[in-house]
């Protein structure tokens, strides 16, 4: 039985990206993960921007293949007065993609961050540089940059201890920096938030926990997952990075039984998962094999990365077949699943993939890259998976 090939992918963040889709067209992939950036959280995709996109992306030879993301406005997360007429909109953006041919839709529900790190330069021994979370670091900001009260009764007496010891090691200017990278907002943007901007939206969250986020989830899947159905989009939610709370914030995407809820909000073949391989992978609680095994069938795309875990909770961008989490067994695990589709006639074989978060490595220094999206560290990482891909699936061929 041949299983078609996962599809092979490269986030690339518009006409503005420094990786250019020429580039792009270089690495092996065919499809690009592309979004909207410009357009503020919550507005409306008009038909006519998204056919502007598409067609700059067609013309260099590639498909729009996965649409990442159509970013959630804060007042559908927190179930504000207005939450209605956002999801208003963006079920009227899901309809215009729809129109244009697009069908996969990825986004995440992580309140007022995106993906967090407090190390956009970390150097490995051969010189390549990779993304890091520093807990002692994030401990630092948290107690005595941002001092938010209730940080010291969820920190232990020793991580403050080594949160203090950090904070005095830094430099006024390296203390800016730290407040910069982890007060970044979107992918594509280039927006911070001041640290009086940050504590406006943390009191929105005031009397938000993970179970009420959850519930103001279920709320959302609900309202839009039939239209997203009857449109044939499928909607695949992209877990929380890191995979636990922090600052403060509520998390409802961090574990096995999260992705679970997730699916069990509203059932439906258009309510899916991204299978970020990182993002979970951060938390040594999940079995990231085992999740392929178990929820497989949910998955409508993959995020294929790998991180180093510490003891304190710490960690770093590894090499994509390297690192904490077993490669090997997910993409085995992964191809059983198609196997599975492939035997079931099922239209939805070929997954579309990507390579995250790519190390800089190179010429990659030579060029002002939005952080984890350097061109040559991905173009590495995608081929080490393509050959993974193929090993495997040659050996399950042959036995």
């Amino acid at each position: 039985m041949m299983i078609p090939d996962l599809e092979q992918t490269f986030r690339w963040f518009g006409p503005s990206d420094p990786v250019t889709l020429h580039a792009v067209s270089q690495t092996g992939a065919t499809g690009v993960v592309n979004a909207l950036h410009h357009i503020p959280a919550g507005e409306e995709w008009s038909l006519e921007e998204i056919h502007v996109r598409k067609a700059i992306i067609e013309a260099a030879g590639l498909q729009w293949s996965v649409v990442e993301s159509v970013n959630i406005h804060e007042s559908i997360r927190i179930a504000g007065p207005k939450r209605d007429s956002y999801i208003e909109k963006y079920i009227r953006t899901l309809k215009n993609l729809s129109q244009a041919g697009l069908s996969v839709v990825c986004y995440n529900f992580m309140p007022v961050l995106d993906w967090t790190r407090t190390n956009l330069d970390y150097r490995l021994p051969n010189g390549a540089s990779a993304l890091r979370y520093d807990a002692p670091a994030l401990a630092a900001f948290d107690l005595y940059i941002l001092q938010r009260p209730e940080a010291y009764q969820e920190f232990s007496a020793d991580q403050q201890q080594k949160a203090k010891a950090y904070l005095d090691s830094l430099s006024t200017e390296e203390i800016t920096q730290l407040t910069n990278i982890i007060m970044a907002g979107l992918p594509g943007t280039d927006d911070v938030f001041t640290i009086d901007e940050f504590k406006v939206h943390l009191k929105k969250y005031e009397h938000i926990d993970s179970a009420v986020l959850k519930q103001n989830m279920a709320y959302f899947l609900k309202a839009i997952i039939p239209d997203a159905e009857k449109l044939g989009i499928k909607m695949c939610v992209h877990p929380d990075d890191p995979p636990f709370s922090i600052l403060g914030l509520p998390r409802v995407v961090s574990t096995e039984q999260d992705l679970v809820d997730v699916v069990n909000a509203c059932p439906s073949p258009s309510n899916g998962l991204t299978f970020c391989t990182g993002s979970l992978g951060a938390n040594p609680a999940n079995d990231l094999p085992g999740i392929v095994e178990r929820l497989g069938e949910h998955f409508h795309f993959l995020h294929l990365r790998n991180v180093k875990r510490e003891a304190d909770g710490s960690f770093y961008e590894a090499d994509h077949l390297t690192g904490s989490t077993d490669m090997y067994a997910v993409m085995k695990n992964i191809i059983l699943e198609q196997k599975k589709r492939h035997a079931n006639g099922s239209a939805n074989v070929t997954i579309p993939m990507r390579p995250d978060h790519g190390h800089k490595i190179l010429d990659d220094f030579n060029y002002n890259t939005y952080p984890g999206y350097s061109v040559i560290g991905r173009m590495k990482g995608l081929a080490e998976l393509r050959g993974l891909e193929m090993g495997i699936k040659r050996t399950l061929t042959e036995l």
